[in-house]
């Protein structure tokens, strides 16, 4: 697979549910604006080439803030080790790799629903898979837990006749609130929900 994972940095998309198999997307967080309905394209729509992927701002694409990119460096604990997090995510997914992108999932993969084998089967389904990491909202939560959403956007080809498609939603991250005698593994940023998570 050609690895051209982008990390763009975007503002704070709604989350959908996609029909994975037709690369549409459903409402299904009420807290934020939903992004343009996404289908797939047909692979022989050589006239669309130009407007694939969808670019940030346009329908289809995430949305577009233009906020510079901060040159500090970034911290695990805060939103944009968070948004890292989802960038690996996407390359996992992209690679092939589907156990680890599984394992970055909370409870050591249970909290994404699908066994090892239901995960890689879902996923293997997509010929290409390349991902845009958008910029991630305010960390939230209790004493706790913390929890932050990251917008992320799929598209590529489908095995199936090598139909493109295009999707659009929010993962949504945990991690222990420095809990004390917390394990490093809780202290790190899981999946604990995703709007792009297919279904087998």
């Amino acid at each position: 697979m050609i690895r051209t994972l982008a990390f763009a940095l975007l503002a704070l998309a709604a989350c959908g549910q996609p029909a994975a198999d037709k690369g549409a997307s459903e409402n299904v967080a009420p807290r934020h604006e939903p992004p343009a309905a996404a289908p797939a394209l047909p692979a022989s729509n050589a006239a669309d080439s130009a407007n694939w992927p969808r670019a940030p701002g346009t329908p289809g694409g995430l949305p577009d803030d233009r906020t510079p990119i901060s040159e500090v460096p970034i911290a695990a604990e805060s939103a944009q080790g968070a948004a890292q997090v989802v960038e690996r995510y996407g390359w996992l997914l992209e690679a092939g790799d589907f156990a680890k992108a599984r394992s970055l999932w909370s409870d050591g993969g249970l909290a994404s629903g699908l066994s090892e084998a239901a995960f890689a089967q879902s996923w293997g389904k997509y010929a290409q898979v390349h991902a845009m990491v958008g910029a991630p909202g305010r960390i939230e939560g209790a004493a706790g837990s913390l929890h932050v959403e990251v917008p992320l956007q799929l598209y590529g080809t489908l095995k199936d006749g090598g139909r493109r498609f295009n999707l659009i939603g929010l993962v949504t991250l945990r991690r222990v609130n420095n809990v004390p005698g917390a394990t490093p593994a809780q202290l790190s940023w899981h999946i604990s929900a995703s709007g792009l998570k297919p279904r087998p």
